[in-house]
């Protein structure tokens, strides 16, 4: 199956979960994306001492899961630059949706 996920918050325990079903769904022999979308593009810097969200982040990409960002979302936080994950658009989170069979989004 293929999984999209679209993180919208910066939620440390949010994010943390996003990305912990994203590694148990890699786990399963499935393919998974992420978009993050508004407040989510802020959880490439979220620590927070109780949801290792960076450690699951690793861990998804470690096992193969792709994570673009929402160009515009970041460069409205003025931090599009030295993103640590591909830039997108909306045209990325289409073409998410559409080769999705799930999207589920947090």
């Amino acid at each position: 199956m293929r999984v999209g996920i679209v993180l919208c918050s910066n939620d440390p325990e949010t994010a943390w979960n996003a990305f912990r079903f994203g590694v148990f769904s890699l786990a399963q022999g499935d393919e998974v994306k992420v978009f993050l979308l508004g407040k989510g593009v802020e959880v490439m810097n979220l620590q927070d001492a109780t949801h290792d969200v960076k450690g699951q982040m690793d861990l998804f990409r470690e096992n193969g899961g792709e994570i673009i960002a929402c160009g515009v979302c970041l460069e409205s936080r003025g931090s599009r630059e030295g993103a640590a994950c591909p830039v997108g658009s909306m045209s990325d989170l289409y073409d998410l949706v559409a080769w999705a069979d799930r999207v589920v989004s947090f």
